[in-house]
């Protein structure tokens, strides 16, 4: 019998899809870990990031996707920070 697998998609809309390329870019560095159970694939499409999660167990999921709500925010406080990013 196969586990059934919990999913999560996410669209986060940039000003710019240089930004949303910054984000990727920073974000698709941290991999989940193995042993967290939670596979995280991110693609940028113009100036949106796309993020699918999927996970086992509903606990893992939640970690995984809060996690990278955390950086998600740390990355766009840090870009609202410093300004809009060179061409």
């Amino acid at each position: 019998m196969s586990e059934k697998k919990l999913k999560v998609d996410l669209s986060v809309p940039f000003p710019t899809e240089r930004e949303a390329q910054i984000a990727f870019g920073t974000l698709s560095v941290d991999s989940e870990p193995k042993r967290g159970g939670v596979k995280k694939e991110l693609v940028v499409k113009g100036n949106v990031l796309n993020i699918h999660f999927e996970a086992l167990e509903a606990r893992m999921m939640r970690v995984g996707v809060n996690s990278f709500f955390d950086h998600l925010n740390l990355v766009i406080e840090t870009m609202e920070k410093f300004g809009p990013p060179e061409k």
